[in-house]
């Protein structure tokens, strides 16, 4: 269970201050903590893909997968163009061994990156 002090820790300082603390958590590979931080930057603005897609890429590399999915199908449904959520909603499900649905969604982020098959 969080106690008070951490997560007064993990929430503390402005948005950004927040947002540059859950970049520096994430590039020391500690995911749980860039987890806990952008948990609460993604509630307070639920509208930027930014955090919502760091979050979601802390919960993937922290195997919190069906929480990482969650995060990548609200990307999708908000913008379904939205490349690299795909590409990792995709992976997501081919790591949980949904593969047919891990498909579809990796056809479709290839697409959008112009990645075409040759014939």
């Amino acid at each position: 269970m969080e106690t008070q002090v951490e997560s007064t820790y993990y929430g503390q300082g402005t948005p950004a201050e927040r947002w540059e603390r859950a970049q520096l958590f994430f590039e020391a590979q500690d995911y749980a903590g860039a987890a806990r931080v952008l948990a609460g930057l993604v509630e307070e603005v639920p509208e930027q893909t930014g955090p919502r897609l760091l979050l979601a890429r802390a919960y993937y590399h922290s195997a919190q997968l069906s929480r990482a999915e969650a995060e990548l199908r609200l990307v999708v449904e908000r913008d379904p163009v939205e490349h690299y959520a795909r590409l990792m909603l995709g992976r997501t499900l081919q790591r949980q061994a949904r593969h047919e649905e891990a498909a579809q969604h990796l056809r479709i982020a290839s697409a959008l990156a112009g990645d075409f098959p040759e014939e």
